[in-house]
């Protein structure tokens, strides 16, 4: 062994490791054990962008021209200068670099080509969405196909399929002066076509105006989904709660569900026998949503997870199809999927393989809330007398007569008992 030659080569090895990773970082790639529950809902199905899924998948492949078509377009349009987007992702690489949680395998010049093309694409797709979808960009019948644009949408938002929200604004701005009038056109800033694309997912209707930082899109969709910023989330300082019953369960023991009108997903309140939750639509995207914000905080936003704590929350209330039923029976759920055993299934595996070393003190108190009511008996025999002899008007009459029924029966042996012990 020449130890020589080994010293090289572990020093190699070393230099060639790339920088650590730091709180720079915001791009992951998503766990093994969590992928692996659901691997088709972090890997895109009609475009990749950046590079961790760049020439990764020879289903991508068809999309590579339309991208370059997309972003010639906006090139053209807008007059860009090729040399000024190249130099600043040149100047930029190794900023770029470091926001990603592995070594990028690529060198300058296919990065920059990356960086470009993409973003120069998600401009003009985001362009054309703002403006009504004029056609801005020739014949386009495959991109303007509906089954094919909603797909897309999907794509731009999955965790490993992100460009920095940054390098998109700066190269955006350096193709005009944001703000400024073109003829009788406004020109949108990027956040403000951003909110526009992704207005589907912007419930709580938050304004791009309101200083809203986030470093990719899928930062952004789990922006919407918290609505407060962090000073006005409840502190993450509850205990993890050991078990709470199923919503079949707690409707048994009478607890009733309500819809909350709440422009916020995660707002749950329990009071006086009553859950109210905002309603939650289950379509064929929530499952990937979800599992896409999950991953973003067991990578980026460990200490701040709230939407894992909203997950667990659902992961305890269903546990069967008849947990689905009892929540869609009460309108807190809607069930677009359609089978209530894969809404039941969806819920049940969103935290599989999922870390939590606490939960928010509100879902902490609530899940203590919940169980003592489960667990007193007088709630129990209270919702057993109303499901069973109070079901119905005629019910509850029938059963009203038969208790008088029952007291002028005990009252009448009373008497007859009186009657006879005085002759005794």
């Amino acid at each position: 062994m020449n130890h020589k030659d080994v010293g090289i080569n572990i020093r190699t090895l070393l230099k060639g490791a790339g920088p650590p990773v730091t709180e720079d970082c915001s791009i992951y790639r998503v766990p093994f054990d969590i992928r692996k529950v659901n691997e088709d809902a972090y890997t895109p199905k009609v475009v990749s962008i950046g590079p961790l899924h760049h020439n990764g998948n020879p289903r991508l492949q068809n999309m590579e021209r339309h991208k370059f078509i997309y972003c010639d377009a906006f090139i053209e349009r807008t007059q860009t200068s090729l040399d000024t987007w190249i130099r600043y992702i040149e100047e930029k690489e190794t900023d770029f670099r470091r926001r990603y949680s592995e070594n990028l395998k690529f060198s300058k010049e296919e990065l920059v080509k990356i960086i470009l093309v993409d973003s120069g694409f998600i401009f003009e797709l985001f362009w054309k969405q703002y403006h009504n979808n004029v056609e801005l960009s020739g014949n386009d019948t495959f991109l303007s196909n509906p089954f094919i644009a909603d797909t897309i949408s999907v794509d731009l938002l999955l965790f490993e399929n992100q460009l920095p929200f940054h390098v998109l604004t700066d190269l955006y701005n350096l193709s005009f002066s944001t703000g400024s009038i073109v003829g009788n056109d406004h020109i949108p800033s990027f956040i403000e076509l951003t909110f526009h694309y992704f207005d589907y997912y912007n419930k709580p209707q938050l304004n791009f105006g309101n200083n809203i930082r986030i470093s990719h899109f899928t930062d952004l969709i789990r922006t919407f989904h918290l609505q407060h910023p962090l000073e006005r989330r409840p502190p993450r300082d509850g205990e993890l709660v050991a078990y709470v019953p199923s919503a079949s369960e707690l409707s048994e023991a009478g607890v009733n569900f309500k819809v909350l009108r709440s422009d916020c997903l995660l707002d749950l309140r329990f009071s006086e026998g009553v859950l109210q939750m905002p309603q939650l639509k289950v379509e064929d995207r929530t499952e990937i949503l979800f599992r896409n914000m999950v991953a973003l905080e067991q990578c980026h936003y460990p200490f701040e997870s709230y939407i894992t704590d909203y997950v667990s929350v659902l992961d305890f209330l269903v546990n069967t199809s008849r947990d689905v039923d009892t929540l869609v029976q009460q309108k807190v759920l809607v069930n677009w999927l359609g089978d209530t055993d894969s809404v039941a299934n969806l819920l049940n595996s969103l935290g599989k393989n999922v870390t939590q070393s606490n939960i928010n003190s509100d879902y902490s108190r609530l899940g203590e809330e919940l169980n003592h009511f489960y667990g007193n008996l007088y709630n129990k025999l209270k919702s057993t007398l109303r499901r069973d002899y109070c079901n119905s008007p005629w019910q509850t009459a029938a059963t009203i007569a038969a208790i008088v029924l029952l007291i002028l029966s005990f009252i009448q042996t009373v008497c007859s008992v009186l009657q006879v012990l005085p002759q005794q």
